[in-house]
């Protein structure tokens, strides 16, 4: 059992364990610092060992007594080693109620901490009276045996009082956690957090992809842990390696549901794992919420119940990239050429070239394609074919990974440095620029990135305030359009659960979400969702690189 000592007191705690004579240890997480955390032994009902920091004993089970903040555990049926507590734990608390009623009264605990001070007086001089003769010790007997007489019944009400209370705050207690017991549980979620899963390639050729949503994130749930939680709970993200590839990927998908038991997933990368890790949420009926792909199978018609995207689509990015180069490079669109992943990516990418290019009145069957196998940099064969073609090759559209990307457009600028390459946002933008860096500025100028996110240097408001949590809680971590597009698509997470309130399910944060209307993230888009509308934002950005290696802004209308 998990809670707050907000909603539930570690008295409340120690009575139900105490009445129901259990063996339990009781963990207490101070918001003070480790210093402060509390560990309380009990063995059938009883305290036998307390631990207050550097504290032991009953001074340490006092001190926890009086706390009022932290998060709690019990585990149940677990012992420890030695003793330290030697008194009746009803003995404890209500010497603790008592000596609480009292401060609260205004009126000292003394007696609680070694009975009153005792008044010596001289045998050989006699107590004066009021009018300085003496006071016959008879009267002062009686004075003493009268004023005990007083104190043992105020001392006796008291007690009564104590027990009386500390039955109404047992039973409290004790219908707390049965209401809890009562409550439907959820998978990943607890008194105290809620835990998210996330399937992304840590290892191989794109995991600076999935290294750079998980610091966004990271990020959003840090920040938003730091300020409470949400509703209580603070936020968890268990991220596992899929290498980006999909026979791996239901593995991890199923041992984040059925073992880590997640809530949900979120910020998962690609396109072809999510071809695997997609079917298997809908089964499972599970939120799969922004992963990193804009493929059409996440955007169905009417849209998946369970799944949400943050980022505009491949479709409108590669809609975005032709009318560029058609309407403003004055490109026409049979010079257009297409080098994409061979698989569900590029297939993605290559069906938004197509689709834009039949409304230029244009066959896309005739369109130029190569490609390269996923996960590798073979891009030898894409390049001499290129190069070979008999239609004339103004521009390519690059719907590719950072190292591949970055190996052909070396290769095919060495013979033909007047082709525009662009790429959409999948790429990688600042892997890109970091493998195009490696062989030379003049490879690296004037390749073209379509975005989903601003440019993390930029000054808005969303991307100033990622700016300032970056070093905080994500060292070392430069702004990067990937872990900028994690931290944004967490945020928006985070609204919905917002809007849930602290008793939710899967299917009521899904109404949440279908509820959203108009938030303003601070990017210069408004987002919004649907029952029919499972994307928050249609918004393309152009950028293109600069001999440095840095992005600027392309005007792409």
């Amino acid at each position: 059992m998990s809670g707050n000592l907000s909603e539930t007191s570690f008295t409340d705690l120690v009575q139900f364990y105490s009445i129901s004579r259990q063996t339990a240890a009781v963990t207490i997480v101070s918001p003070a610092g480790p210093e402060h955390d509390v560990v309380v032994f009990m063995e059938g009902g009883e305290i036998v060992d307390a631990r207050f920091g550097d504290i032991i004993g009953v001074e340490a089970v006092r001190r926890a007594l009086r706390l009022r903040e932290g998060e709690f555990h019990v585990d149940l049926n677990v012992t420890t080693e030695k003793r330290t507590v030697f008194e009746p734990c009803n003995k404890l608390l209500l010497e603790e109620m008592v000596s609480d009623d009292e401060a609260k009264n205004g009126e000292p605990n003394g007696a609680l901490d070694g009975g009153p001070e005792e008044i010596m007086i001289p045998k050989s001089q006699p107590l004066p009276s009021r009018r300085g003769s003496p006071i016959p010790l008879v009267i002062i007997g009686s004075a003493a045996i009268a004023a005990a007489a007083v104190g043992g019944a105020l001392w006796w009400r008291s007690q009564q009082e104590a027990a009386a209370l500390a039955e109404k705050q047992a039973a409290i207690a004790a219908q707390r956690l049965a209401d809890a017991k009562k409550r439907p549980r959820v998978a990943g979620v607890t008194d105290t957090e809620i835990i998210f899963g996330m399937s992304a390639p840590f290892s191989g050729p794109a995991k600076e992809l999935g290294r750079g949503m998980k610091t966004g994130i990271d990020l959003a749930f840090a920040a938003t842990n730091e300020a409470g939680g949400v509703n209580g709970r603070k936020l968890r993200l268990v991220a596992l390696d899929d290498g980006y590839e999909p026979e791996r990927t239901r593995a991890v998908m199923k041992d984040l549901a059925d073992t880590r038991n997640v809530f949900g997933f979120i910020g998962n990368v690609g396109t072809p794992t999510a071809e695997v890790a997609v079917p298997f949420t809908l089964e499972k009926r599970m939120l799969f919420f922004g992963p990193f792909t804009g493929a059409g199978l996440l955007r169905r018609d009417p849209p998946d119940r369970y799944v949400f995207n943050f980022r505009a689509s491949y479709a409108e990015e590669t809609a975005a990239t032709v009318k560029y180069l058609v309407d403003v490079r004055r490109i026409l669109p049979d010079e257009i050429a297409v080098f994409a992943q061979q698989d569900g990516y590029g297939d993605a990418g290559f069906n938004g070239v197509a689709k834009t290019l039949r409304k230029y009145n244009r066959n896309p069957d005739r369109a130029l394609r190569v490609g390269y196998k996923r996960n590798t940099s073979d891009v030898g064969e894409a390049v001499e074919t290129l190069l070979k073609s008999r239609h004339p090759v103004r521009a390519v559209v690059m719907v590719a990974t950072y190292k591949a990307a970055a190996k052909f457009i070396e290769k095919v600028k060495a013979e033909r440095p007047d082709i525009v390459f662009t790429n959409v946002s999948f790429v990688g933008s600042q892997a890109l620029a970091d493998e195009l860096m490696m062989y030379s500025g003049k490879v690296a100028e004037g390749v073209i990135v379509t975005q989903v996110v601003p440019l993390p240097h930029s000054k808005s408001t969303a991307v100033l305030k990622y700016q300032e949590l970056l070093p905080k809680h994500s060292l070392g971590e430069k702004p990067d359009f990937v872990s900028l597009e994690g931290y944004l698509a967490a945020s928006l997470l985070i609204e919905g659960l917002k809007r849930t309130g602290p008793d939710f399910t899967t299917e009521s944060l899904v109404d949440a979400l279908e509820g959203m209307r108009g938030v303003d993230l601070g990017v210069g888009a408004t987002m919004a969702f649907g029952m029919s509308e499972h994307q928050a934002s249609h918004k393309v950005w152009g950028t293109m690189l600069d001999a440095n290696g840095n992005f600027q802004t392309l005007e792409m209308d």
